[in-house]
């Protein structure tokens, strides 16, 4: 017998099973260091840097199963990409740069299997670059809504993304952008939220999505804005965790999501706070792993 499946069920899509989080900088260091994720939310030690070290840059999913690595300051800024397996193995600097180079730029999955970057400064730009379900970043795509940087993003609706928050100096900003599932960014939406800079976002649930943490211009904030599957950012939820900017996050097991490190004023951090596919998000795990620093990018694969 197949089973009966009842007419209008939707399931949302699964992401990813596991993470990487990326690069990164600490008391004027830059790192090319990754740590993995598991399927259990659970953030591994160190592994030893493939690539230019730098920070400030992006990460999304691509391929269904893969990830890419891409911008950022070293010091300055750059277009460098570097690829991630499906085993989470991260490949050395692709030879071609393509697009603008800046940093404090965001990335986000779309398409089911393709990833696109945008925003970011060198000069504050909309400008925004695909990636292909191959890896291969395109050029430049016009940009499309508020020129701004220190800006966040993730999937949601299975197929779409979004931008979110950022600055337009010297002004902080709570405005959105979608992406339809062509990679086509919309104009702005109305802020949402607290406006802040240094946020991070990931996916949770197969069709949601969760911005959280930044720099609202006065204190380190854990405060959250969830995002329905049709693109809405929900007013702040209170902050979880310890207040941090600059920090980045990512899906693991499908359906969560977690967010770490970052910079907390006087010094970096390697905390980590797991998302459930409810969309809430824990307190700081009790073990922490890694090197503590900020301006880290993540993404899922597997």
């Amino acid at each position: 017998m197949f089973p009966i499946i009842p007419a209008n069920s939707v399931a949302a899509d699964s992401g990813n099973s596991e993470g990487i989080f990326g690069f990164g900088v600490a008391t004027g260091t830059k790192y090319n260091t990754t740590n993995l994720v598991s399927n259990a939310g659970v953030v591994a030690t160190d592994v030893t840097g493939i690539g230019t070290a730098r920070y400030s840059g992006a990460a999304c999913e691509y391929g269904g199963d893969k990830g890419i690595f891409g911008f950022g300051r070293a010091p300055g800024v750059c277009a460098i990409t570097n690829l991630v397996s499906n085993t989470g193995v991260m490949a050395s600097d692709q030879a071609a740069t393509t697009g603008t180079v800046r940093a404090e730029l965001a990335g986000c999955s779309y398409g089911e299997d393709k990833g696109i970057f945008g925003f970011g400064t060198g000069s504050v730009t909309a400008v925004t670059n695909l990636v292909s379900n191959a890896g291969v970043v395109a050029t430049d795509t016009a940009g499309v809504g508020t020129a701004r940087y220190s800006v966040a993003a993730c999937e949601y609706g299975d197929d779409k993304g979004i931008f979110g928050f950022g600055t337009v100096p010297p002004s902080y900003t709570a405005v959105t952008n979608l992406v339809s599932n062509a990679g086509v960014v919309a104009t702005d939406t109305a802020g949402v939220g607290t406006a802040r800079v240094g946020a991070a976002a990931c996916g949770y649930d197969g069709d949601k999505g969760i911005f959280g943490f930044g720099y609202d211009g006065g204190s380190r904030t854990a405060v959250t804005n969830l995002v329905s599957n049709a693109g809405v950012v929900a007013t702040d939820t209170a902050g979880v965790g310890t207040g941090r900017n600059t920090l980045a996050a990512c899906e693991y097991d499908g359906d969560k999501g977690i967010f770490g490190f970052g910079d907390l004023g006087p010094s970096t951090s390697a905390a980590t706070n797991l998302v459930s596919n409810a969309g809430v998000v824990a307190s700081d795990q009790a073990t922490v792993t890694g090197t503590a620093r900020y301006g880290v990018a993540a993404c899922s694969f597997n």
